[in-house]
């Protein structure tokens, strides 16, 4: 069973920086995919951005040269580098793991963690 579990949210002031982690035990696959999405009050759950084992990553246009994806597949492990932030980035932020490769969308991923929340004020 994989199992995403995330740290590192907070709250920060417009223009300030935040880093989150994520730790995905029980992930075998040797073609994988770790992702970050978000959900704010009200909205539907958004892609924020992936990385696959075979080295490619994907980015929401929203959050394109702000964010930094890292994922780790040694160690299973994947951060997200939060950079310039806005207050439209608050929201509740979720790991997600897929032993397969898929695209920044929800419903191809099967694991997630319970989010930690990010919250940017004006």
């Amino acid at each position: 069973q994989v199992r995403p579990v995330e740290s590192g949210g907070g709250s920060v002031p417009a223009g300030g920086s935040l880093r989150l982690s994520c730790a995905a035990s029980g992930l075998t696959s040797t073609k994988a995919t770790l992702a970050w999405f978000r959900q704010a009050p009200g909205k539907e759950r958004e892609g924020v951005a992936l990385g696959t084992s075979d080295g490619r990553t994907t980015y929401a246009g929203s959050v394109k040269g702000r964010f930094t994806i890292s994922p780790d597949f040694r160690k299973n492990t994947l951060s997200l580098e939060m950079n310039s932030l806005l207050p439209e980035d608050t929201a509740n932020y979720y790991c997600a793991a897929s032993d397969w490769f898929v695209r920044l969308d929800p419903s191809e991923f099967k694991y997630w963690g319970q989010g930690t929340q990010v919250t940017v004020s004006s």
